[in-house]
């Protein structure tokens, strides 16, 4: 089965995590399997230094699981290899009703587009990329020929996603 996979882009401060974070919580209360994919342009760290996790990486292991009752975590080290592309990403992910993907701007799935007024660039990226099906703003767009739905409407925002990637309500529990 492919996963359903739905973006949400757009420029540094523009509201791509708190509309994520938003997204998640709903579709999650309204009973859907929801995982994230959250791409980001920098060096990051997911154990601190003198963890084992982070001593067992840092000896040079490629890749380290860490496992409890409570969680997992599979950590890659790309060490010399390429940043792997969104598909090999999405292929190792457990099935799910939805995959809500943070930036990735220049893939081909489908996104919504945040605009905040205080974002670091405020230029549309819905001009030249036609997988952005909406924006989400907190301010009028009135040159915009896509649907835009107020970005703090996660309701509105959810049903629109929901309806365009054709997710079945979820079985009564």
């Amino acid at each position: 089965m492919t996963q359903k996979v739905f973006g949400i882009t757009g420029w540094k401060n523009s509201g791509k995590t708190t509309l994520t974070e938003r997204l998640v919580a709903e579709f999650t209360r309204r009973g859907y399997r929801i995982s994230t994919v959250k791409h980001a342009h920098h060096s990051f760290d997911i154990d601190k230094e003198g963890t084992d996790s982070f001593r067992h990486r840092a000896a040079g292991a490629h890749e380290v699981a860490i496992v409890s009752h409570g969680r997992w975590a599979l950590m890659h080290e790309l060490r010399d290899e390429a940043e792997p592309p969104l598909d090999r990403i999405l292929a190792g992910l457990a099935p799910c009703d939805l995959v809500l993907v943070e930036g990735y701007k220049r893939e081909a799935h489908l996104k919504i587009e945040a605009r905040r007024q205080d974002a670091k660039d405020n230029s549309p990226l819905s001009a030249t990329d036609p997988a952005i099906v909406a924006v989400a703003a907190d301010h009028p767009q009135p040159d915009e020929h896509l649907p835009v739905l107020d970005i703090d409407d996660i309701g509105a925002i959810a049903d629109f996603i929901a309806a365009r990637m054709n997710l079945r309500p979820p079985p009564a529990t």
